[in-house]
């Protein structure tokens, strides 16, 4: 039983650190901030969109299954963020057509996906930490 804790514990956070990230990117295009940093990313935030999102969100976070830095929560959601952030200016955004780091979108578009991509890891990492105390 303890062990399925942790498993859903982690997606959990992962998923909920996923729909905050979602909502931010949608807000930010939504709300104008994407066009003020020079960013032309303004995904529509639709079920399918969000849906993908939260099982890769909650899919990477089996990190947290990792024992390290267990008691630094705020670190451990920041540096487990760093490989999908390395996913998405990798590997995604150059095969969405956007060039290696996703440029196509904008220079900010690396600050904006590694910081919001914190935001998701400490998200999850503090559901995590909250679930298996």
């Amino acid at each position: 039983m303890r062990s399925f804790c942790h498993i859903s514990g982690a997606f959990t956070g992962g998923a909920l650190g996923a729909l905050l990230d979602s909502f931010n990117i949608w807000a930010m295009g939504a709300w104008g901030v994407s066009d003020l940093i020079g960013i032309g990313m303004k995904p529509e935030f639709t079920g399918p969109w969000v849906y993908k999102r939260m099982i890769w969100g909650g899919l990477w976070m089996f990190l947290l299954l990792l024992p390290l830095w267990r008691g630094r929560i705020i670190l451990r959601g920041m540096v487990f963020s760093l490989l999908p952030s390395a996913m998405m200016l990798f590997i995604v955004l150059p095969s969405m057509g956007k060039g290696m780091l996703g440029l196509g979108f904008g220079t900010m578009i690396p600050v904006v996906v590694i910081g919001l991509n914190f935001i998701y890891g400490i998200v999850a990492s503090f559901w995590y930490s909250k679930t298996v105390s």
